[in-house]
């Protein structure tokens, strides 16, 4: 395209993807009067390479027409009327544009640190139309390209610009296609020693290395072709930044990198990729630690492949990649595959879902509040870091949460008053319950009240409710107005509840004041209805001041035996005794975590009790001598321990139940159940089978918000 003499408008016009701009339009820039490269930013060869880069990337008529009216200022004000009242898309692939040139130069202002309110109106366009982005990196490439012949002030300038803005949204919209030719053009007028440097050592090995790679090309393609599979077999292309981090990041040689001799394998389906994975591994012995499954894990900007590395011919290391042709130009393409494949075969879910979640992403940044953000690098870095997960309003719009986000969360991310009345949700048209985990692509539809009644136990975090902290933050900021009283009250409730349910009722607050730098019992009662300290754990706090005042006094030369079980080492370390079964007591059923303590029986060893256990109390009051230290020791597995459910009697209530234990991770050792006549209700009694008094809590907490489920304790 270079190479074309003159570069005039109508040579330009006639170049691919320009050729695809409405004949009506065309006709209109070409009747402009004048030289219009007159007050052009670039030069026409810019452009030139510019709308190469988009036809690389499959632009359609509308991105290129703005590119060309975006390149040539007389042409554009000439037209604009006409654009702004007949072409709206062009129009705002247009201000798109501008914004950016603003976003530039507070850049080159700041050095680096790029201006907020320019990012602003810079992304707010992008969003409008996510193919303004194409534009914007094809002719920074251009320019990159073309400035090999510039002063160096203007080639790092350019290249600043790059590492900092262009190459982070390439890379994020997944167009890897120009991602590594902007990163290796930034890093050779950035640190041009080092380039050079790299660039010869490869050049010293090219011809060996282009000899051994037709070797293995040759090979696979007999494999491939035995095997019956269809595929495209080639060498990889050698990024001379990708290898330069490498080096850093593993601190070695060139010489000791994987990836300098690899080829690529293009097939059709999936299947193929994982049937060619098994015959390469056949073919070279794979080398250990070095293969990676972006297909079922792809990485975050959905790029998809199977990478391995193997022993090749020679002895010498060879990496292979292996994905679809689909895959391939996601790869390459990135958001411009999206139209692509859209044209060439028809829309498909997936790439829609793919490019929803992109402009999602760039939604996020114009969320924070003046003040609040960074410089821009900072923003893509944090942005970059962080997992979100994309879900839809009823109308389709795109809302972007933290992963783990509940419908809770939505809710809130709506508005706050949305979250103060929430009621109910429904996901996919499916109510769930408010704890329920969002998934990316889900399309969430709140159910609300008439009047706005958060509930405490929503800041509780062990129930599962939210998951943004900006979403608890309003919760609590709607607690604090109201009076003290109400919150004491509330707040009693709350803790009253929790320690019932782990056998704390009658529980002394005052040694545990100090933990939460409170000085009276209101006063930690206050910072629970508040849900700024949890009622898990005040009952911690609780159970860790009762272990240690359990704890025995220092024995001389103690002699500290795990008595054996059935199973391999006993739960249970008893001071001063050796050789004795141990087991906990049935009537209280001890779990790891509590204080215990221990009672020596007749003929059954030593009998495990909670600190506290009536049954204990009794049987030491009577013979204080079989009273023996007790402690955990390391064996691990589940415990078993009764709880006690009452719910109203509704179809589904088991499975319901069941269901939360086993996602849990906690397993029913036995279950029975009671009806309350007259009442509609029913008593559950169930053994569960836990790993500690941590998991207990959390799981009572979750058991107790189940619909219909009135009260849920451990059995006393």
């Amino acid at each position: 395209m270079s190479k074309l003499t003159p570069l005039t408008l109508p040579a330009l016009l006639a170049l691919p993807p320009a050729d695809a701009i409405a004949q009506p339009l065309r006709d209109a820039m070409l009747q402009v009067a004048g030289d219009p490269f007159v007050d052009a930013p670039d030069p026409p060869a810019v452009l030139a390479d510019t709308l190469g880069s988009l036809a690389r990337l499959g632009a359609d008529g509308e991105v290129t027409a703005a590119a060309v009216l975006r390149a040539l200022p007389r042409v554009d004000a000439a037209l604009r009327p006409r654009i702004e009242k007949d072409y709206p898309q062009i129009s705002a692939l247009l201000e798109g544009q501008r914004a950016a040139v603003q976003v530039w130069a507070l850049h080159a202002e700041q050095r680096g640190q790029g201006s907020s309110e320019g990012l602003r109106r810079l992304l707010l366009a992008i969003v409008r139309d996510l193919r303004v982005v194409l534009v914007l990196l094809s002719r920074h490439l251009a320019r990159l390209r073309l400035a090999v012949n510039a002063p160096p002030e203007q080639q790092r300038a350019l290249a600043q610009l790059t590492r900092d803005i262009h190459a982070p949204l390439a890379n994020r919209l997944g167009i890897w296609q120009l991602k590594w030719e902007l990163e290796d053009l930034a890093f050779r007028y950035l640190e041009p020693q080092t380039y050079q440097q790299i660039a010869r050592l490869l050049d010293d090995k090219r011809s060996g290395r282009e000899r051994f790679i037709e070797d293995v090309k040759a090979s696979l393609r007999d494999a491939l072709d035995a095997a019956g599979i269809r595929a495209d077999v080639a060498g990889r292309p050698k990024h001379i930044y990708s290898i330069w981090r490498k080096m850093q990041k593993k601190n070695a040689p060139i010489g000791e990198l994987y990836d300098l001799r690899a080829v690529r394998v293009l097939v059709d389906d999936v299947p193929a990729c994982y049937a060619v994975l098994g015959l390469v591994h056949a073919l070279w012995l794979p080398v250990p630690d070095e293969f990676d499954d972006y297909i079922a894990r792809p990485k975050r900007n959905d790029y998809r492949s199977l990478h391995t590395a193997v022993i090749g011919p020679e002895g010498k290391t060879l990496e292979v990649q292996i994905r679809t042709h689909e895959m391939h130009a996601q790869a390459e393409l990135g958001v411009a595959a999206h139209w692509k494949y859209k044209e060439g075969r028809g829309s498909s879910k997936g790439a829609d879902a793919a490019m929803e979640k992109r402009i999602a992403w760039m939604r996020q940044l114009l969320e924070s509040t003046p003040g609040e953000e960074g410089n821009l690098l900072r923003e893509l870095d944090s942005e970059l870091a962080e997992d979100r997960i994309y879900v839809l309003t009823p109308r389709g719009e795109v809302i972007d949460l933290p992963r783990g986000s509940t419908p809770l969360d939505f809710a809130y991310r709506l508005h706050t008053e949305v979250g103060h009345r929430c009621r109910g949700a429904k996901v996919d048209g499916r109510i769930v319950p408010l704890d329920h985990v969002l998934r990316s692509g889900d399309r969430v539809e709140i159910m609300t009240g008439k009047v706005a009644e958060p509930r405490r136990d929503w800041l509780v975090q062990s129930n599962g409710f939210l998951a943004s902290a900006r979403s608890r933050e309003k919760v609590r900021s709607w607690f604090h107005k109201l009076d003290r009283a109400r919150n004491l009250q509330a707040g009693r409730e709350l803790l009253d509840k929790e320690l019932k349910r782990l056998g704390l009722a009658k529980a002394d607050l005052a040694p545990v004041l100090p933990k939460f730098n409170v000085s009276t019992d209101d006063d930690l009662v206050v910072l629970v209805a508040l849900g700024d300290v949890g009622p898990h754990q005040v009952g911690r706090a609780l159970l860790e001041h009762e272990r240690a005042l359990a704890e025995p006094e220092p024995v001389h030369s103690p002699v500290v035996s795990r008595a054996p079980a059935k199973k391999g080492r006993s739960d249970f370390t008893i001071a001063g005794v050796g050789n004795l079964l141990a087991q906990p007591a049935r009537c209280c059923q001890p779990v790891p975590g509590e204080p215990i303590v221990g009672y020596l029986t007749r003929g059954k060893g030593i009998s495990v009790h909670r600190l506290g256990c009536p049954t204990y109390v009794r049987l030491a009051a009577a013979q204080p001598q079989r009273a023996i230290p007790v402690e955990w020791g390391g064996a691990g597995g589940g415990h078993d321990v009764d709880v006690v459910l009452l719910a109203l009697d509704r179809k589904w209530l088991l499975k319901d139940l069941s269901n939360l234990i086993a996602q849990e991770n906690a397993h029913v050792a036995a279950i029975s159940s009671e009806p309350e006549r007259g009442t509609g209700r029913v008593r559950l009694n169930v053994r569960l089978r836990v790993s500690d008094y941590g998991q207990l809590s959390a799981l009572l907490g979750k058991l107790a918000a189940v619909p219909g489920v009135e009260q849920a304790r451990r059995a006393t």
